[in-house]
């Protein structure tokens, strides 16, 4: 997570939320992360880079939490593997790298806390080809605390990473990884766009639900709210339709265009 707030304030995403704001306060935003000083919910983050929208998912590393790490990887085309130099390859580590290989994504191995006295790069780099099999010279090495490394991880991010493919023309299909209550806005829904477009007061159906809505919100959190007109092929944000259970709107199910279904 603090390699997350790291690169939201080198791409000059954070810097207008103020002092008061940065540190784990920009995804861990749940009092109970903030109080436990670890991370529970998976946050989606949107930013530039190069002239290139990154979607981000930074999502709970310790393996009690490996559902929201398997619904963020459902959504994705690849996963930063963040692994720590100065304890290596952990447990966790390993269920993670084997739920990114079973979604086929891009992996990019990151070796983190080099800064630490105790870290040991080379180490962590050895594990990574002999206990995992992946190409441990391609590790970056990196530090959430000072920074280092982070400009090579947003360069690898664009480059080594395949853009997502959808066709905007096709009718919609978006994919649900997160939603939660708003006691102002209803249930606020959290999609990834695989084909189609979204677009304010376009009515949508929620297919397990079998239910239709208007869509009153579209927006993307850069990191806080910013509302948008529509979402196309690929890129990530959240709906509000004045839904009023949670149930309705499922993990894993899709938004379609009432008139023309996917």
């Amino acid at each position: 997570t603090t390699l997350t707030e790291r690169m939201l304030l080198f791409t000059k995403t954070s810097h207008r939320l103020g002092e008061v704001d940065r540190g784990t306060t920009i995804t861990d935003f749940d009092p109970e992360e903030q109080e436990r000083g670890i991370t529970i919910y998976s946050a989606a983050v949107s930013f530039q880079w190069r002239n290139v929208t990154v979607n981000l998912i930074d999502t709970p590393g310790h393996v009690d939490f490996a559902y929201e790490v398997s619904r963020a990887l459902a959504s994705c085309e690849g996963a930063l593997l963040v692994v720590d130099a100065a304890q290596g390859i952990e447990a966790q580590t390993l269920a993670n790298t084997y739920q990114a290989i079973e979604h086929d994504l891009a992996i990019i191995p990151v070796i983190n806390k080099i800064d630490l006295p105790s870290a040991q790069p080379e180490e962590a780099r050895r594990q990574l080809e002999e206990i995992i099999g992946l190409d441990g010279s391609t590790a970056i090495l990196a530090s959430g605390k000072s920074g280092a490394g982070v400009v090579e991880i947003l360069e690898a991010v664009v480059e080594r990473l395949p853009p997502p493919e959808g066709d905007p023309d096709a009718p919609l299909k978006a994919l649900i990884f997160d939603s939660w209550y708003d006691p102002y806005r209803g249930v606020v829904i959290v999609a990834r766009v695989i084909d189609g477009v979204l677009r304010r007061k376009q009515k949508v159906r929620l297919m397990a639900a079998a239910q239709d809505y208007e869509i009153d919100d579209l927006g993307v959190f850069s990191p806080k709210a910013v509302p948008v007109d529509q979402l196309g092929p690929g890129e990530v944000g959240f709906i509000a339709c004045g839904i009023k259970n949670v149930a309705d709107a499922q993990i894993g199910d899709t938004v379609t265009d009432t008139a023309r279904p996917t």
